[in-house]
């Protein structure tokens, strides 16, 4: 099997190094990265745009330039989410959270290099999975039903609602407006709209990445408009500053490790975009932290954990997506419709009828990553030399990509005016504390958990306890169980602690240590 799988892997690399196809892979990923750093554009944006070139190219050419692209602007995002707090992919909504304070107490460079390292030990192990495992991870998806889907997609969920700084029911509240949020639109089964006002425009639902730029990018502005001091920079960057430490190489391989295992998991699954990997992760690293409560204050395991889960799911997700014809997410989704458009069907037959677009497309995603590393190092102090634009500069052009970045996506201006209210929505929220990233989790999930809850009560006839008699389902109902009962204990012992600390007070009191302290203060 191995000896076929290096064999099969030879083939691919001989079709990715002829001339047209490098060029279209190269053009892909730059494409993808460049995109990737401007707020308010992404894979999606780029990859629409450019779709109508596939209908002139040859398969082979077509579906690596897509690809390149989709991987290339993973790289790029993260770029926007450390310097400027604005994910261009509700992936990196996450990264947000320890990048983008990383950035604001002066390692920005030093995020920026553990992200990229991260994403390219995280790609290359989801390359190796890809060419070994495929079988073995195409059988594992065949049982995942609609129950197994729901159940993991509840673990998730709930992953998401407690992993944020502060108190778990701000995380809890945050988690229902974001299923309220996935709620809106058209119910497929009925056909009657929800919650939509009598708005037509709000009949599809609201837009993902609408609700991503608002609450992050255009929300900190509002907070931070005409407060922020203006700081002039003259420090030169050297790349010696950008690059990581040993030490903070060390503090990020294990979160790396468990980011990559965590999206190669979820890659198999389909139906499960990076999204969901990205906060898992997260909320692992949160969970067996020593410091959980610096999380969200500049850890590294914030940063390689995401970032590292992202890309190994990123490029997992393409065996379900090939293999089964079944997309991780929009842009997996769009990837097929390039591929019908050629005339091939994704499926189990792919691998044997159109070897050349399979394999040449695993090797690709090699030369991509290589190719993304080549381009990131130099340019890493383009991105960097971003924090020196004072911020009456910076944020009105960010608004500005932002406005045109939503707007071209469906080329519809009622999007603008959601970016804008989810921004002032945003800005309330984080003026009371509230944690942003479980709004978007609830989002994604929401309409997905809801479908396959159906579907799944559908096929049991509404037998509830389908959820626990499946033996895949039954070990992630435990595992959410498990995650209830932790936050229940950990908030517990706060609680303990607290009226602890309370009874030494009081003790402290009258003992009259307080008026000593203040005597000796005088």
């Amino acid at each position: 099997m191995i000896s076929q799988a290096l064999q099969d892997l030879w083939f691919g690399f001989g079709v990715a190094f002829q001339g047209h196809n490098l060029m279209w892979s190269f053009f892909g990923v730059l494409v993808g990265n460049l995109i990737g750093v401007m707020p308010g554009m992404g894979a999606l944006s780029a990859m629409s745009m450019l779709l109508p070139l596939t209908y002139v190219l040859h398969p082979v050419p077509a579906i690596m330039m897509l690809a390149g692209i989709f991987y290339g602007s993973m790289y790029g995002g993260a770029i926007g989410a450390i310097l400027l707090n604005l994910p261009s992919h509700a992936a990196h909504a996450v990264t947000c959270l320890d990048g983008y304070p990383m950035t604001r107490a002066g390692k920005g460079g030093t995020a920026l290099g553990i992200a990229m390292i991260s994403s390219f030990f995280a790609a290359t192990v989801g390359i190796l999975i890809m060419i070994f495992a495929s079988p073995l991870l195409v059988a594992i998806s065949f049982k995942f039903g609609p129950t197994e889907l729901f159940s993991i997609m509840l673990l998730g969920l709930l992953a998401g609602a407690t992993m944020s700084r502060g108190s778990p029911l701000k995380g809890v509240a945050m988690t229902l407006f974001g299923l309220l949020c996935g709620a809106v639109g058209t119910d497929v089964n009925s056909g009657s709209f929800r919650f939509s006002f009598g708005i037509p425009q709000l009949s599809d639902g609201l837009e993902l990445v609408a609700i991503a730029l608002g609450v992050f990018g255009v929300a900190d502005f509002l907070l931070s408009v005409n407060r922020m001091p203006v700081i002039k920079n003259t420090a030169k960057l050297r790349m010696r500053d950008m690059r990581p430490s040993m030490a903070e190489l060390k503090e990020a391989f294990w979160p790396m490790v468990r980011g990559t295992s965590v999206g190669a998991l979820f890659g198999a699954m389909p139906g499960t975009g990076p999204t969901i990997t990205s906060f898992i992760a997260y909320a692992l690293e949160h969970k067996i932290s020593k410091t959980p409560e610096k999380f969200g204050t500049g850890m590294i395991a914030g940063v390689a954990a995401p970032e590292a889960s992202t890309h190994s799911k990123t490029q997992v997700d393409f065996i379900p997506t090939l293999s089964l014809g079944i997309p991780g997410d929009v842009v997996m989704a769009l990837i097929l419709g390039a591929l019908l458009i050629q005339g091939i069907q994704p499926g189990p037959q792919l691998i044997g009828e159109h070897p050349d677009i399979f394999w040449g497309l695993i090797a690709s995603f090699w030369i991509g990553n290589v190719l993304l590393m080549v381009l990131n190092v130099p340019l890493i102090g383009v991105w960097v030399k971003l924090l020196q634009v004072p911020y009456r500069y910076l944020f009105p052009s960010a608004m500005f990509f932002i406005v045109i970045g939503v707007f071209t996506t469906q080329n519809d201006l009622f999007q603008t005016w959601e970016v804008l209210a989810f921004g002032v929505i945003g800005a309330v929220f984080m003026a009371l504390d509230f944690p942003m990233a479980p709004i978007l989790l609830g989002v994604v999930l929401g309409p997905m958990m809801e479908e396959n809850f159906r579907r799944a009560l559908l096929l049991s006839r509404g037998d509830m306890s389908v959820f626990v008699t499946r033996p895949i389902s039954a070990g992630f109902m435990a595992v959410c169980a498990l995650v209830v009962l932790g936050v229940s204990w950990s908030a517990w012992r706060a609680q303990r602690r607290k009226r602890g600390a309370k009874a030494a007070a009081a003790l402290d009191v009258a003992l009259g240590l307080p008026a000593l302290e203040l005597r000796s203060d005088d």
